[in-house]
């Protein structure tokens, strides 16, 4: 009975293998016989997909061409729907229409008309000219050709004003708001002023008068060239600045006759200012003593010690008694020194006060002569205005470089003679308390 089932068992053990077995193989029949479906189907997507994009191309260029066709006949059938209305149209409507493609017109005219004003240089004389539209076009076309030849910049001919005002023919080269120039008779290189609204140029810079290269050839030859070019980063303002300058002399004669005064009145309180000046710093020093050392140098009547106005002080102390009539000598004595200090410094002031009155009527004066100018020929040049107002504030300017050092001379001078005066009026206070014949205070 054990044999029995044993065996059984193991029979069935080997059955369940061999079903395993079995089985395994026939799922890898499945995935295999799988994989080729999936690959199949892929190779048919990709055909399928290709056949679609080029159908897709053929339609897309049918949908264009149709499209096109389509936006013919919209055009096309724009325009017979707009003669079948004009057909129809009563004579007011066309009226109207025309009046509004005038006033298009118009408008169009009034864009180029301020295009060409706000481009074009010389912009006064073409707008007086320029009142059809087919005159507005050739300026407008002849802007565009100058904006391409800035582009793409040539040599080219052009007549040039030199410095020393002869016409010459120059070799020109323009960079945007730059040019340049070259003439062979003279050999000249340099920069052209474009503010000339003349048919020539002027030279504005001069580069070099050497013989060497012209500045065309440098240029056609090297390139860029070797030679370095001058430029002048404030467009000719700086030459004209330059141009402007004067001397010391032609500015002082360009206040007119009112600066005439003002400078007698500076070389008046400068003569006066020196003069002061040496008499102030040639006056003996004020020696300070005691009143027991004064009293022993008046006892000794050592006037030596002294000097100047101090001495003259110390004199009439000994040539009189204690009482009013020293103090009444003392103080006479004082007020000549005073006004010998103080002479000719109040005429410094007076020029410092003088002076600006006069500039500012010269520049009054002026004024009235720029206002007369203006009455005559206009104000429509404000250069000729600014100069003459220029020219007028030069007698004010002269005033105040007259009277600025004026004042300030004789507030030095001024503290200096007070400075002096207290300290003579300090020591004739001490004399007054002076006796003879005391041996103390």
């Amino acid at each position: 009975m054990a044999t029995n089932s044993i065996v059984k068992v193991f029979s069935a053990t080997v059955l369940l293998f061999s079903a395993n077995i079995s089985f395994a193989a026939s799922s890898d029949d499945a995935k295999q016989s799988i994989l080729n479906d999936i690959k199949t189907a892929q190779h048919t997507l990709n055909k399928t997909q290709n056949s679609i994009s080029k159908e897709q191309a053929i339609l897309a260029k049918q949908i264009f061409t149709k499209q096109q066709s389509l936006s013919k006949l919209r055009e096309q059938a724009a325009v017979n729907r707009r003669l079948a209305d004009e057909n129809t149209l009563s004579l007011d409507q066309l009226q109207t229409r025309l009046d509004t493609w005038q006033q298009q017109q118009q408008y169009q005219l009034n864009l180029l008309s301020r295009f060409v004003r706000q481009n074009i240089s010389n912009s006064a004389s073409s707008n007086e000219s320029a009142n059809s539209q087919n005159e507005l076009l050739s300026h407008v076309v002849s802007l565009i050709n100058n904006q391409e030849q800035a582009l793409y910049p040539q040599f080219k001919k052009q007549s040039v004003v030199l410095s020393n005002g002869e016409l010459s023919q120059a070799n020109t080269l323009q960079v945007g708001p730059v040019a340049w120039f070259s003439t062979q008779t003279p050999k000249l290189m340099g920069l052209l002023n474009l503010d000339d609204e003349s048919n020539a140029l002027k030279v504005a810079l001069v580069q070099s008068t050497s013989d060497d290269n012209p500045l065309d050839n440098t240029l056609k030859q090297n390139g860029v060239g070797s030679t370095l070019l001058t430029f002048d980063p404030s467009l000719t303002h700086l030459v004209t600045s330059q141009a402007q300058q004067e001397s010391p002399l032609e500015h002082l004669e360009k206040g007119g006759l009112w600066a005439i005064p003002i400078i007698l009145f500076a070389c008046f309180a400068l003569t006066i200012a020196l003069l002061k000046a040496a008499q102030l710093l040639r006056l003996s020093k004020i020696k300070m003593h005691s009143q027991m050392q004064l009293q022993q140098l008046f006892k000794a009547e050592n006037s030596s010690e002294f000097a100047g106005m101090q001495q003259q002080l110390f004199n009439l102390t000994l040539q009189s008694e204690k009482g009013q009539v020293r103090d009444d000598q003392l103080f006479n004595q004082l007020i000549h020194d005073k006004h010998k200090l103080d002479n000719f410094i109040g005429a410094i002031a007076v020029t410092a006060a003088v002076a600006p009155l006069l500039g500012l009527l010269g520049t009054v004066s002026g004024m009235i002569e720029t206002f007369k100018m203006m009455t005559l020929f206009g104000s429509g040049d404000p250069e000729v205005v600014s100069g003459g107002i220029a020219q007028a504030l030069i007698t004010t300017e002269l005033g105040l470089v007259v009277a600025i050092p004026a004042l300030v001379l004789n507030a030095l001078l001024s503290r200096k003679a007070k400075a002096y005066y207290s300290q003579l009026e300090g020591f004739a206070l001490q004399l007054s308390q002076l006796e003879k014949g005391a041996n103390n205070v």
